[in-house]
């Protein structure tokens, strides 16, 4: 492996392990879903801005551009209010894993609008993940508390989102507006801050910051999710081939989960543990279909 790749790999792993603590900042800031979710696209929006100036590729937005990414933020305000929610319901590592099937969302979208094909591999990895799935939580349905299982729904439908916020910032960058990705990525976080604040003030929630615990979580939850994450990601994938970036990957929902029973004591079984490797085998397989995604943030 020449040495391009080689730092391409240690970047995009880096990436995802960054990204795997994204739901237990979330956990650890003692702020109401909704607050979480603005502070971090806030703070975010912020620490990519002061990148931006500093490397004197800071351009002022246009009113077109705010008009195109409108639709993006807003899909990526609703991500992340399901999310925040279903974080504080069934737990980081559940959340962050469900999350991930947007990766079959993105491909049923892509056969359905572009008429992309869809293989037997795509279906082996759709009945594997749901497989897992339902070794996770499925078996034990009728045991869990309404509320557990409402936050099993909102991981659903965070996938649903988030596929939603991947396909219309596409559409987006492809209206050739006067922003490069990263300004795109800034701006979409300003946006999307807007709207989570004014969601969280309709809430009646409060904005004050209670500790200092609090506070090193969020703007490590910005950190993590919105700059350094993500950055790495988007500059490594382009250097490596498609299968290594799925495998990768990967490693963001697998090391949330095992982050969230070492720092939270979350209770596992074998058969977790089993459900969980299964669905993240159909999820890697399902990312044949999808190339280029991120997967959940």
């Amino acid at each position: 492996m020449n040495p391009s790749p080689r730092k391409a790999l240690v970047a995009l792993a880096a990436g995802a392990a960054v990204i795997s603590w994204t739901s237990i900042f979330v956990r650890l800031a003692h702020v109401a879903p909704t607050v979480s979710a603005f502070y971090r696209m806030a703070f975010g929006g912020a620490m990519l801005a002061l990148v931006l100036i500093a490397q004197r590729r800071w351009t002022k937005p246009t009113l077109r551009d705010i008009g195109w990414m409108l639709l993006p933020a807003s899909a990526f305000a609703l991500d992340l209010f399901l999310w925040h929610r279903s974080i504080a319901y069934i737990g980081p590592g559940l959340a962050t894993l469900i999350g991930n099937f947007q990766v079959f969302v993105m491909a049923l979208a892509g056969w359905l609008v572009y008429r992309e094909r869809i293989g037997l591999r795509f279906l082996a990895g759709l009945m594997l993940a749901f497989a897992g799935l339902w070794m996770l939580v499925g078996r034990g349905w009728n045991a869990f508390d309404p509320q557990y299982r409402l936050g099993v729904w909102f991981g659903i439908l965070t996938g649903i989102a988030y596929a939603a916020y991947m396909l219309t910032f596409r559409h987006a960058q492809k209206e050739k507006l006067t922003l490069g990705p990263m300004p795109l990525m800034c701006l979409n976080s300003l946006l999307c801050a807007v709207l989570l604040a004014a969601v969280a003030a309709l809430e009646g929630e409060s904005f004050a910051i209670p500790d200092m615990q609090s506070l090193w979580a969020l703007l490590a939850l910005a950190l993590s999710g919105q700059v350094l994450g993500g950055l790495l990601i988007v500059w490594a994938m382009p250097q490596l081939a498609a299968s290594v970036v799925g495998m990768m990957l990967l490693l963001q929902p697998g090391l949330s989960f095992a982050l969230d029973v070492a720092i939270f004591g979350r209770p596992t079984t074998t058969l977790d543990w089993i459900g969980l490797a299964v669905s993240l085998i159909g999820i890697f397989l399902a990312t044949g279909i999808q190339k280029t995604d991120n997967g959940k943030s």
